[in-house]
């Protein structure tokens, strides 16, 4: 307990806001009539101009997988639609406009009990541009996007792909 006490935000300060609460029975049970969770509308929780006003606000989304440029596709898995629309564009803008802000997507290197890369050369389907995103993480490291040139991303991110798949992403 005490670990995040959000004392420190610009934006609702010693508040945990939220647009959702998606649980346990426990989850609940802390959260209701909680005075330091605060519930609030997705234009508010997902507002550039929002967002913006935390100082080094971090956006830390998942995905699907990742090209070899940093595309990022989040939300279809050979061509079947897996996720709706939801907020990554909106917290990816609103960190790269915040002071110090970053935008992450944080994957695992494989799928399909290892034998399918998450990192491709290209994808099918686009749900944020390569323009937007700082880093790219999996659990063989970080691969830091920012002001990279294509070929200084593609190293980056073969890096951090799963060794087994670092060659023929090389080669592609």
């Amino acid at each position: 307990l005490g670990v995040i006490t959000n004392e420190k935000k610009e934006v609702s300060p010693f508040k945990t806001v939220c647009t959702t609460i998606t649980g346990s029975e426990a989850l609940y049970e802390y959260a209701d009539k909680n005075p330091n969770i605060e519930l609030m509308p997705i234009n508010f929780t997902h507002s550039a101009a929002v967002i913006s006003s935390i100082n080094r606000f971090y956006a830390i989304n998942s995905a699907l997988e990742v090209d070899l440029s940093g595309q990022v596709n989040a939300e279809q898995a050979n061509g079947i639609p897996v996720a709706g629309v939801g907020g990554q564009m909106d917290f990816i803008h609103g960190a790269r406009l915040s002071k110090g802000g970053k935008s992450i997507i944080a994957l695992p290197s494989t799928a399909k009990g290892g034998t399918i890369s998450r990192i491709t050369p290209s994808l099918s389907s686009v749900t944020s541009l390569k323009s937007g995103i700082d880093y790219i993480v999996t659990e063989y490291g970080v691969a830091e996007l920012f002001g990279k040139t294509l070929k200084e991303r593609k190293e980056a991110l073969i890096a951090i792909a799963h060794p087994e798949f670092r060659e023929q992403l090389a080669d592609g």
